[in-house]
Protein backbone atom coordinates (compact mmCIF):
# COMPACT_ATOMS: atom_id res chain seq x y z
CA UNK A 1 0.00 0.00 0.00
CA UNK A 2 1.31 3.44 -0.85
CA UNK A 3 0.31 7.08 -1.27
CA UNK A 4 1.63 9.29 -4.08
CA UNK A 5 1.42 13.05 -3.68
CA UNK A 6 0.42 14.82 -6.89
CA UNK A 7 -0.61 18.25 -5.59
CA UNK A 8 -0.25 20.56 -2.59
CA UNK A 9 3.20 19.01 -2.13
CA UNK A 10 5.55 21.79 -0.96
CA UNK A 11 2.91 24.22 -2.24
CA UNK A 12 -0.57 25.26 -1.18
CA UNK A 13 -2.86 24.65 -4.15
CA UNK A 14 -3.91 21.64 -6.23
CA UNK A 15 -4.48 19.20 -3.37
CA UNK A 16 -4.45 15.64 -4.74
CA UNK A 17 -3.05 12.39 -3.30
CA UNK A 18 -3.50 8.87 -4.70
CA UNK A 19 -3.92 5.97 -2.24
CA UNK A 20 -3.17 2.65 -3.94
CA UNK A 21 -3.83 -0.84 -2.60
CA UNK A 22 -3.89 -4.20 -4.36
CA UNK A 23 -7.59 -3.75 -5.16
CA UNK A 24 -8.36 -0.03 -5.10
CA UNK A 25 -7.11 3.36 -6.20
CA UNK A 26 -8.61 6.23 -4.24
CA UNK A 27 -7.94 9.94 -4.72
CA UNK A 28 -7.86 12.17 -1.65
CA UNK A 29 -9.01 15.57 -2.95
CA UNK A 30 -8.97 16.65 -6.58
CA UNK A 31 -7.98 20.28 -6.39
CA UNK A 32 -7.13 22.92 -8.94
CA UNK A 33 -3.74 24.62 -9.06
CA UNK A 34 -3.93 28.40 -8.69
CA UNK A 35 -1.26 31.03 -9.34
CA UNK A 36 0.60 32.07 -12.49
CA UNK A 37 -1.77 31.47 -15.39
CA UNK A 38 0.58 29.52 -17.67
CA UNK A 39 2.06 27.35 -14.91
CA UNK A 40 -1.36 26.62 -13.36
CA UNK A 41 -2.81 25.79 -16.79
CA UNK A 42 -0.05 23.28 -17.48
CA UNK A 43 -0.39 21.60 -14.10
CA UNK A 44 -4.18 21.44 -14.21
CA UNK A 45 -4.27 19.70 -17.59
CA UNK A 46 -1.91 16.91 -16.55
CA UNK A 47 -3.46 13.92 -14.79
CA UNK A 48 -0.53 11.60 -13.97
CA UNK A 49 -2.67 8.46 -13.81
CA UNK A 50 -5.53 6.89 -15.74
CA UNK A 51 -8.81 8.30 -14.28
CA UNK A 52 -10.63 5.17 -15.47
CA UNK A 53 -8.63 3.08 -12.98
CA UNK A 54 -9.66 5.20 -9.97
CA UNK A 55 -12.34 3.69 -7.72
CA UNK A 56 -13.40 6.79 -5.79
CA UNK A 57 -12.59 10.37 -4.93
CA UNK A 58 -12.77 11.45 -1.28
CA UNK A 59 -13.16 15.21 -0.87
CA UNK A 60 -12.15 16.87 2.39
CA UNK A 61 -14.10 20.05 1.55
CA UNK A 62 -15.47 22.21 -1.25
CA UNK A 63 -12.81 24.87 -1.81
CA UNK A 64 -11.66 24.90 -5.44
CA UNK A 65 -8.03 24.10 -4.59
CA UNK A 66 -9.40 20.83 -3.17
CA UNK A 67 -12.35 20.06 -5.49
CA UNK A 68 -11.79 22.11 -8.65
CA UNK A 69 -10.55 19.38 -11.00
CA UNK A 70 -13.37 16.92 -10.29
CA UNK A 71 -15.24 17.76 -13.55
CA UNK A 72 -11.98 17.43 -15.49
CA UNK A 73 -11.58 13.87 -14.18
CA UNK A 74 -15.20 12.93 -14.75
CA UNK A 75 -15.02 14.01 -18.39
CA UNK A 76 -11.80 11.96 -18.73
CA UNK A 77 -13.66 8.67 -18.07
CA UNK A 78 -13.63 8.60 -14.28
CA UNK A 79 -16.83 6.71 -13.42
CA UNK A 80 -16.44 6.06 -9.72
CA UNK A 81 -18.04 7.84 -6.76
CA UNK A 82 -17.23 11.24 -5.30
CA UNK A 83 -17.59 10.95 -1.55
CA UNK A 84 -17.95 13.97 0.73
CA UNK A 85 -20.01 15.38 3.56
CA UNK A 86 -23.57 16.46 2.76
CA UNK A 87 -22.63 20.13 3.03
CA UNK A 88 -19.60 19.76 0.74
CA UNK A 89 -21.81 18.10 -1.85
CA UNK A 90 -24.29 21.02 -1.72
CA UNK A 91 -21.52 23.64 -1.87
CA UNK A 92 -19.73 21.96 -4.78
CA UNK A 93 -22.79 22.32 -6.98
CA UNK A 94 -22.32 26.09 -6.81
CA UNK A 95 -18.52 26.23 -6.67
CA UNK A 96 -17.81 23.86 -9.56
CA UNK A 97 -20.41 25.42 -11.82
CA UNK A 98 -18.96 28.84 -11.05
CA UNK A 99 -15.47 27.53 -11.80
CA UNK A 100 -16.67 26.22 -15.16
CA UNK A 101 -18.25 29.57 -16.06
CA UNK A 102 -15.06 31.44 -15.15
CA UNK A 103 -13.03 29.11 -17.37
CA UNK A 104 -15.49 29.51 -20.23
CA UNK A 105 -15.32 33.29 -19.89
CA UNK A 106 -11.50 33.30 -19.67
CA UNK A 107 -11.24 31.06 -22.73
CA UNK A 108 -13.54 33.33 -24.73
CA UNK A 109 -11.45 36.37 -23.82
CA UNK A 110 -8.16 34.62 -24.65
CA UNK A 111 -9.57 33.49 -28.00
CA UNK A 112 -10.61 37.09 -28.67
CA UNK A 113 -7.02 38.16 -27.96
CA UNK A 114 -5.69 35.41 -30.28
CA UNK A 115 -7.86 36.67 -33.12
CA UNK A 116 -7.09 40.34 -32.40
CA UNK A 117 -3.37 39.60 -32.34
CA UNK A 118 -3.58 37.72 -35.61
CA UNK A 119 -5.53 40.50 -37.30
CA UNK A 120 -3.10 43.14 -36.04
CA UNK A 121 -0.22 41.27 -37.66
CA UNK A 122 -2.06 40.36 -40.82
CA UNK A 123 -0.23 41.53 -43.95
CA UNK A 124 -1.79 42.37 -47.25
CA UNK A 125 -1.53 39.26 -49.37
CA UNK A 126 -2.59 38.09 -52.80
CA UNK A 127 -3.85 34.92 -51.16
CA UNK A 128 -7.63 35.04 -51.21
CA UNK A 129 -7.77 33.60 -47.71
CA UNK A 130 -6.32 36.83 -46.33
CA UNK A 131 -8.14 40.14 -46.01
CA UNK A 132 -7.27 43.65 -47.09
CA UNK A 133 -6.53 46.34 -44.44
CA UNK A 134 -10.05 47.74 -44.86
CA UNK A 135 -11.56 44.28 -44.45
CA UNK A 136 -9.41 43.67 -41.37
CA UNK A 137 -10.75 46.87 -39.81
CA UNK A 138 -14.32 45.81 -40.50
CA UNK A 139 -13.70 42.31 -39.12
CA UNK A 140 -12.33 43.77 -35.88
CA UNK A 141 -15.58 45.66 -35.37
CA UNK A 142 -17.47 42.37 -35.53
CA UNK A 143 -15.53 40.77 -32.68
CA UNK A 144 -17.71 42.54 -30.11
CA UNK A 145 -21.45 43.04 -29.85
CA UNK A 146 -23.23 45.95 -28.20
CA UNK A 147 -22.41 46.35 -24.53
CA UNK A 148 -18.83 45.13 -25.07
CA UNK A 149 -19.92 41.48 -25.16
CA UNK A 150 -17.69 39.23 -27.23
CA UNK A 151 -19.07 37.83 -30.47
CA UNK A 152 -18.24 34.19 -29.79
CA UNK A 153 -19.57 32.93 -33.13
CA UNK A 154 -17.45 35.37 -35.17
CA UNK A 155 -14.35 34.68 -33.10
CA UNK A 156 -14.73 30.91 -33.55
CA UNK A 157 -15.38 31.38 -37.27
CA UNK A 158 -12.09 33.29 -37.67
CA UNK A 159 -10.17 30.74 -35.61
CA UNK A 160 -11.39 28.00 -37.96
CA UNK A 161 -10.84 30.05 -41.11
CA UNK A 162 -7.24 30.97 -40.30
CA UNK A 163 -6.40 27.74 -38.49
CA UNK A 164 -5.54 29.53 -35.24
CA UNK A 165 -4.92 27.69 -31.99
CA UNK A 166 -8.12 27.78 -29.96
CA UNK A 167 -8.04 28.03 -26.16
CA UNK A 168 -10.36 25.49 -24.53
CA UNK A 169 -11.56 25.60 -20.92
CA UNK A 170 -10.38 22.86 -18.59
CA UNK A 171 -14.05 21.89 -18.41
CA UNK A 172 -17.34 23.59 -19.17
CA UNK A 173 -20.72 23.92 -17.46
CA UNK A 174 -22.01 20.68 -18.97
CA UNK A 175 -18.99 18.82 -17.58
CA UNK A 176 -19.67 20.29 -14.13
CA UNK A 177 -23.32 19.26 -14.30
CA UNK A 178 -22.27 15.74 -15.28
CA UNK A 179 -19.95 15.53 -12.27
CA UNK A 180 -22.76 16.36 -9.83
CA UNK A 181 -24.44 13.06 -10.60
CA UNK A 182 -21.47 11.15 -9.15
CA UNK A 183 -21.52 12.87 -5.72
CA UNK A 184 -22.59 10.98 -2.59
CA UNK A 185 -22.96 13.08 0.55
CA UNK A 186 -22.77 11.71 4.10
CA UNK A 187 -23.00 13.02 7.67
CA UNK A 188 -20.07 13.13 10.06
CA UNK A 189 -19.02 9.96 11.93
CA UNK A 190 -20.76 7.66 9.46
CA UNK A 191 -18.75 4.71 8.11
CA UNK A 192 -18.78 4.72 4.30
CA UNK A 193 -17.72 1.88 2.02
CA UNK A 194 -15.39 3.43 -0.53
CA UNK A 195 -13.93 0.44 -2.39
CA UNK A 196 -13.52 -3.31 -2.04
CA UNK A 197 -11.22 -3.01 0.96
CA UNK A 198 -11.48 0.69 1.83
CA UNK A 199 -13.87 2.62 4.06
CA UNK A 200 -13.97 6.23 5.20
CA UNK A 201 -15.37 8.24 8.08
CA UNK A 202 -15.64 12.04 8.26
CA UNK A 203 -14.90 14.10 11.37
CA UNK A 204 -15.43 17.87 11.61
CA UNK A 205 -12.26 19.78 10.61
CA UNK A 206 -13.59 23.21 11.64
CA UNK A 207 -12.16 24.86 8.50
CA UNK A 208 -15.30 25.76 6.53
CA UNK A 209 -18.86 24.51 6.63
CA UNK A 210 -18.79 20.77 5.86
CA UNK A 211 -14.99 20.43 5.96
CA UNK A 212 -13.75 17.06 7.13
CA UNK A 213 -10.85 15.21 8.62
CA UNK A 214 -11.00 12.01 6.58
CA UNK A 215 -10.24 8.79 8.45
CA UNK A 216 -9.61 6.05 5.89
CA UNK A 217 -9.37 2.33 6.67
CA UNK A 218 -7.64 0.21 4.05
CA UNK A 219 -7.04 -3.54 4.17
CA UNK A 220 -4.08 -5.23 2.54
CA UNK A 221 -2.48 -8.65 3.15
CA UNK A 222 -4.84 -9.33 6.02
CA UNK A 223 -4.01 -6.15 7.93
CA UNK A 224 -6.04 -2.97 8.37
CA UNK A 225 -4.27 0.39 8.09
CA UNK A 226 -5.60 3.78 9.21
CA UNK A 227 -4.73 6.83 7.13
CA UNK A 228 -5.87 10.18 8.54
CA UNK A 229 -6.12 13.02 6.02
CA UNK A 230 -6.52 16.38 7.74
CA UNK A 231 -7.75 18.25 4.66
CA UNK A 232 -7.56 21.91 5.64
CA UNK A 233 -7.49 22.06 9.42
CA UNK A 234 -9.48 24.85 11.05
CA UNK A 235 -9.17 27.05 14.10
CA UNK A 236 -10.52 26.79 17.61
CA UNK A 237 -13.13 29.17 19.05
CA UNK A 238 -14.11 30.67 15.69
CA UNK A 239 -17.68 31.95 15.18
CA UNK A 240 -20.34 29.84 13.41
CA UNK A 241 -18.40 26.56 13.15
CA UNK A 242 -17.71 23.89 15.72
CA UNK A 243 -14.09 23.38 16.80
CA UNK A 244 -11.91 20.86 14.96
CA UNK A 245 -12.37 17.34 16.26
CA UNK A 246 -9.98 16.14 18.96
CA UNK A 247 -11.93 13.09 20.15
CA UNK A 248 -12.11 10.16 17.71
CA UNK A 249 -13.91 6.85 17.97
CA UNK A 250 -11.83 4.08 19.48
CA UNK A 251 -11.56 2.11 16.23
CA UNK A 252 -10.03 5.13 14.50
CA UNK A 253 -7.40 6.14 17.04
CA UNK A 254 -4.35 4.21 15.82
CA UNK A 255 -3.08 6.14 12.80
CA UNK A 256 -0.42 4.63 10.55
CA UNK A 257 -0.03 7.81 8.52
CA UNK A 258 -1.32 11.32 9.17
CA UNK A 259 -1.38 13.53 6.07
CA UNK A 260 -1.27 16.97 7.68
CA UNK A 261 -1.67 20.40 6.15
CA UNK A 262 0.87 23.14 6.97
CA UNK A 263 -0.44 26.36 5.41
CA UNK A 264 0.64 28.27 8.52
CA UNK A 265 3.15 25.74 9.80
CA UNK A 266 5.62 28.43 10.83
CA UNK A 267 3.24 31.26 11.74
CA UNK A 268 0.98 32.35 14.55
CA UNK A 269 -2.37 34.06 14.08
CA UNK A 270 -3.84 36.82 16.17
CA UNK A 271 -6.28 35.67 18.81
CA UNK A 272 -9.75 34.82 17.53
CA UNK A 273 -11.17 36.94 20.36
CA UNK A 274 -9.50 40.05 18.85
CA UNK A 275 -11.25 39.80 15.47
CA UNK A 276 -14.25 41.92 16.42
CA UNK A 277 -12.18 44.72 17.99
CA UNK A 278 -9.79 44.82 15.03
CA UNK A 279 -12.63 45.00 12.52
CA UNK A 280 -14.35 47.68 14.60
CA UNK A 281 -11.24 49.88 14.54
CA UNK A 282 -10.71 49.48 10.78
CA UNK A 283 -14.34 50.34 9.98
CA UNK A 284 -14.37 53.36 12.29
CA UNK A 285 -11.01 54.69 11.06
CA UNK A 286 -12.05 54.36 7.43
CA UNK A 287 -15.43 55.98 8.07
CA UNK A 288 -13.68 58.97 9.66
CA UNK A 289 -11.71 59.42 6.40
CA UNK A 290 -14.97 59.28 4.45
CA UNK A 291 -13.91 56.07 2.73
CA UNK A 292 -15.08 52.52 2.17
CA UNK A 293 -13.67 49.21 3.39
CA UNK A 294 -13.03 46.87 0.47
CA UNK A 295 -12.57 43.22 1.43
CA UNK A 296 -11.41 40.58 -1.06
CA UNK A 297 -12.97 37.40 0.25
CA UNK A 298 -13.39 33.74 -0.53
CA UNK A 299 -17.02 33.17 -1.40
CA UNK A 300 -17.42 30.14 0.85
CA UNK A 301 -16.64 30.49 4.52
CA UNK A 302 -14.85 33.81 4.81
CA UNK A 303 -17.65 35.93 3.35
CA UNK A 304 -20.21 34.44 5.72
CA UNK A 305 -17.92 34.84 8.72
CA UNK A 306 -17.41 38.52 7.91
CA UNK A 307 -21.17 39.05 7.66
CA UNK A 308 -21.62 37.29 11.01
CA UNK A 309 -19.07 39.51 12.83
CA UNK A 310 -20.42 42.69 11.20
CA UNK A 311 -23.92 41.67 12.30
CA UNK A 312 -22.63 41.45 15.88
CA UNK A 313 -20.92 44.86 15.61
CA UNK A 314 -24.08 46.46 14.26
CA UNK A 315 -26.25 44.86 16.93
CA UNK A 316 -23.94 46.24 19.62
CA UNK A 317 -23.76 49.70 17.95
CA UNK A 318 -19.94 49.58 17.88
CA UNK A 319 -19.60 50.90 14.32
CA UNK A 320 -21.62 53.31 12.16
CA UNK A 321 -24.41 51.46 10.42
CA UNK A 322 -23.15 52.07 6.90
CA UNK A 323 -24.38 49.75 4.13
CA UNK A 324 -22.74 46.34 3.76
CA UNK A 325 -22.64 44.78 0.29
CA UNK A 326 -21.86 41.20 -0.65
CA UNK A 327 -20.95 41.57 -4.32
CA UNK A 328 -20.53 37.99 -5.43
CA UNK A 329 -23.32 35.90 -6.99
CA UNK A 330 -21.45 32.77 -5.88
CA UNK A 331 -21.15 33.97 -2.28
CA UNK A 332 -24.86 34.86 -2.31
CA UNK A 333 -25.72 31.29 -3.28
CA UNK A 334 -23.31 29.80 -0.76
CA UNK A 335 -24.76 31.95 2.02
CA UNK A 336 -28.00 30.08 1.33
CA UNK A 337 -26.11 26.80 1.85
CA UNK A 338 -25.09 28.11 5.27
CA UNK A 339 -28.72 28.89 6.02
CA UNK A 340 -29.75 25.36 5.05
CA UNK A 341 -27.34 23.63 7.44
CA UNK A 342 -27.79 25.04 10.99
CA UNK A 343 -27.09 21.54 12.33
CA UNK A 344 -23.35 22.17 11.99
CA UNK A 345 -23.30 25.58 13.73
CA UNK A 346 -21.60 25.94 17.10
CA UNK A 347 -23.44 26.63 20.37
CA UNK A 348 -22.65 30.37 20.37
CA UNK A 349 -24.34 30.86 17.00
CA UNK A 350 -27.44 29.08 18.23
CA UNK A 351 -27.48 31.19 21.39
CA UNK A 352 -26.68 34.56 19.75
CA UNK A 353 -29.01 34.32 16.76
CA UNK A 354 -31.03 31.13 16.19
CA UNK A 355 -32.69 30.95 19.61
CA UNK A 356 -34.07 34.46 19.01
CA UNK A 357 -35.28 33.50 15.56
CA UNK A 358 -32.66 35.64 13.80
CA UNK A 359 -30.74 34.80 10.64
CA UNK A 360 -26.99 35.32 11.34
CA UNK A 361 -26.44 36.39 7.73
CA UNK A 362 -29.23 38.93 7.31
CA UNK A 363 -29.75 42.36 8.87
CA UNK A 364 -31.13 45.74 7.82
CA UNK A 365 -27.89 47.13 6.37
CA UNK A 366 -26.97 43.90 4.56
CA UNK A 367 -27.33 43.99 0.77
CA UNK A 368 -26.80 41.11 -1.66
CA UNK A 369 -25.66 42.38 -5.05
CA UNK A 370 -26.87 40.19 -7.90
CA UNK A 371 -26.75 41.79 -11.34
CA UNK A 372 -23.77 43.19 -13.21
CA UNK A 373 -25.60 46.52 -13.42
CA UNK A 374 -25.98 46.68 -9.62
CA UNK A 375 -22.30 45.83 -9.22
CA UNK A 376 -21.22 48.55 -11.66
CA UNK A 377 -23.36 51.14 -9.86
CA UNK A 378 -21.78 50.12 -6.56
CA UNK A 379 -18.27 50.47 -8.02
CA UNK A 380 -18.99 54.07 -8.98
CA UNK A 381 -20.74 54.92 -5.69
CA UNK A 382 -18.41 57.02 -3.54
CA UNK A 383 -20.47 56.90 -0.33
CA UNK A 384 -18.92 55.06 2.66
CA UNK A 385 -19.71 51.35 2.62
CA UNK A 386 -18.30 47.93 3.42
CA UNK A 387 -17.91 45.86 0.24
CA UNK A 388 -17.15 42.14 0.39
CA UNK A 389 -16.32 40.69 -3.02
CA UNK A 390 -14.55 37.72 -4.57
CA UNK A 391 -12.17 36.33 -5.56
CA UNK A 392 -10.28 35.93 -2.31
CA UNK A 393 -6.80 36.14 -3.89
CA UNK A 394 -7.82 38.90 -6.33
CA UNK A 395 -7.10 36.69 -9.34
CA UNK A 396 -10.45 37.40 -10.99
CA UNK A 397 -14.05 38.32 -10.33
CA UNK A 398 -15.75 41.56 -9.34
CA UNK A 399 -13.13 42.47 -6.75
CA UNK A 400 -10.81 43.62 -9.56
CA UNK A 401 -13.27 46.27 -10.70
CA UNK A 402 -13.80 47.55 -7.16
CA UNK A 403 -10.02 47.80 -6.79
CA UNK A 404 -9.86 49.67 -10.09
CA UNK A 405 -12.17 52.36 -8.70
CA UNK A 406 -10.76 52.61 -5.16
CA UNK A 407 -7.10 51.55 -5.08
CA UNK A 408 -5.80 55.03 -6.00
CA UNK A 409 -7.64 56.92 -3.21
CA UNK A 410 -6.10 57.18 0.27
CA UNK A 411 -9.45 57.50 2.04
CA UNK A 412 -10.30 53.86 1.32
CA UNK A 413 -9.07 50.72 3.07
CA UNK A 414 -8.30 47.36 1.48
CA UNK A 415 -8.68 44.75 4.20
CA UNK A 416 -6.97 41.38 3.72
CA UNK A 417 -8.66 38.59 5.69
CA UNK A 418 -7.32 35.42 4.08
CA UNK A 419 -4.32 33.57 2.74
CA UNK A 420 -2.73 34.99 -0.41
CA UNK A 421 -0.74 32.41 -2.36
CA UNK A 422 2.54 33.21 -4.05
CA UNK A 423 2.35 34.80 -7.53
CA UNK A 424 -1.22 36.07 -7.03
CA UNK A 425 -2.36 39.70 -7.29
CA UNK A 426 -3.54 39.43 -3.69
CA UNK A 427 -0.02 38.59 -2.49
CA UNK A 428 1.47 41.50 -4.47
CA UNK A 429 -1.20 43.82 -3.07
CA UNK A 430 -0.44 42.67 0.47
CA UNK A 431 3.35 42.82 0.18
CA UNK A 432 3.53 46.18 -1.60
CA UNK A 433 0.83 47.67 0.60
CA UNK A 434 2.65 46.67 3.77
CA UNK A 435 5.96 48.03 2.45
CA UNK A 436 4.28 51.38 1.75
CA UNK A 437 2.65 51.46 5.20
CA UNK A 438 6.00 50.68 6.89
CA UNK A 439 7.66 53.52 4.99
CA UNK A 440 5.18 55.91 6.58
CA UNK A 441 3.36 56.23 3.24
CA UNK A 442 6.10 58.57 2.02
CA UNK A 443 7.31 58.95 -1.54
CA UNK A 444 5.61 57.59 -4.62
CA UNK A 445 3.03 54.87 -3.92
CA UNK A 446 3.79 51.44 -5.39
CA UNK A 447 2.19 50.48 -8.70
CA UNK A 448 0.07 47.39 -9.21
CA UNK A 449 -0.79 46.08 -12.65
CA UNK A 450 -4.10 44.35 -13.30
CA UNK A 451 -6.79 44.55 -15.97
CA UNK A 452 -4.00 45.58 -18.38
CA UNK A 453 -3.25 48.83 -16.55
CA UNK A 454 -1.03 50.07 -13.71
CA UNK A 455 -2.67 51.68 -10.66
CA UNK A 456 -1.02 53.58 -7.78
CA UNK A 457 -1.66 51.82 -4.47
CA UNK A 458 -2.73 54.83 -2.38
CA UNK A 459 -5.49 53.07 -0.43
CA UNK A 460 -4.57 51.86 3.03
CA UNK A 461 -3.78 48.13 3.17
CA UNK A 462 -4.30 46.26 6.42
CA UNK A 463 -4.81 42.66 7.51
CA UNK A 464 -6.68 40.69 10.15
CA UNK A 465 -4.96 37.34 10.56
CA UNK A 466 -7.54 36.01 13.01
CA UNK A 467 -10.07 35.53 10.22
CA UNK A 468 -7.93 32.79 8.70
CA UNK A 469 -9.75 29.50 8.38
CA UNK A 470 -6.45 27.59 8.71
CA UNK A 471 -5.01 26.65 12.06
CA UNK A 472 -1.63 28.20 12.86
CA UNK A 473 1.35 26.21 14.18
CA UNK A 474 0.01 26.10 17.73
CA UNK A 475 -3.39 24.83 16.58
CA UNK A 476 -1.87 22.20 14.28
CA UNK A 477 0.33 21.01 17.14
CA UNK A 478 -2.67 21.02 19.46
CA UNK A 479 -4.42 18.58 17.15
CA UNK A 480 -1.41 16.26 16.97
CA UNK A 481 -0.70 16.32 20.71
CA UNK A 482 -4.11 16.79 22.33
CA UNK A 483 -6.30 14.59 20.15
CA UNK A 484 -6.73 11.00 21.27
CA UNK A 485 -4.94 9.71 18.15
CA UNK A 486 -1.83 7.53 18.31
CA UNK A 487 0.15 8.73 15.31
CA UNK A 488 3.02 6.68 13.86
CA UNK A 489 4.06 8.75 10.82
CA UNK A 490 3.27 12.21 9.47
CA UNK A 491 3.41 13.48 5.88
CA UNK A 492 3.38 17.28 5.80
CA UNK A 493 1.52 18.76 2.80
CA UNK A 494 -0.41 21.87 1.72
CA UNK A 495 2.14 24.50 2.66
CA UNK A 496 4.60 26.65 0.79
CA UNK A 497 8.03 25.02 0.96
CA UNK A 498 9.40 27.07 3.86
CA UNK A 499 6.24 26.59 5.91
CA UNK A 500 6.09 22.82 5.34
CA UNK A 501 9.79 22.22 6.02
CA UNK A 502 9.78 24.37 9.16
CA UNK A 503 6.72 22.58 10.52
CA UNK A 504 8.27 19.18 9.72
CA UNK A 505 11.50 20.14 11.51
CA UNK A 506 9.52 21.08 14.59
CA UNK A 507 7.66 17.75 14.52
CA UNK A 508 10.93 15.83 14.16
CA UNK A 509 12.31 17.62 17.21
CA UNK A 510 9.20 16.50 19.06
CA UNK A 511 10.00 12.88 18.18
CA UNK A 512 7.60 12.27 15.27
CA UNK A 513 8.60 10.42 12.09
CA UNK A 514 7.95 13.13 9.51
CA UNK A 515 8.33 13.55 5.75
CA UNK A 516 7.66 16.47 3.39
CA UNK A 517 6.90 14.75 0.08
CA UNK A 518 7.72 16.38 -3.22
CA UNK A 519 5.28 16.36 -6.12
CA UNK A 520 5.15 12.83 -7.52
CA UNK A 521 6.86 11.28 -4.47
CA UNK A 522 5.48 8.10 -2.91
CA UNK A 523 5.31 7.01 0.73
CA UNK A 524 4.89 3.29 1.41
CA UNK A 525 2.86 2.14 4.38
Amino acid sequence: MHITFYGAAREVTGSMHLLSTETDKTILDCGMFQGRRKEAEEKNRVIPFDPEMVTSIILSHAHIDHSGRVPFLTKENFNGRIISTDVTKDACEYLLLDSAKIQESDSEYLNYKVVRGFLNNLKTSSDQNFASPREVKEIKKLLKRKGERLNREKINELIRKYNLKKVEPLYNSDDAQQAFGLFDGYPYKHSITVGKDISCKFYDAGHILGSAICMIKAKENGRTYNICFSGDFGRFDKPILKDPTLSFNEEDRDVDLLIMESTYGNRHHGAVADIKDQLKKIVNDTFERGGSVLIPSFAFGRAQELIYVLHELYNEALVPRIPVYLDSPLANNLTRVFGEHPEVYDKDTHKTFLEDGKNPFSFKQMNFVKSVEESMALMRNDQPAIIISSSGMCEGGRILHHLRYKIHNAKHTILIVGFMAEHTLGRRLLDKGFEYEKSGRTGQPPLLKFLNKEYPLKAHVTQIGGFSAHGDRNELIRFIKESNLNIKKIAVVHGEKNQALSFADYLKEEGYWTAVPKRGETIHI
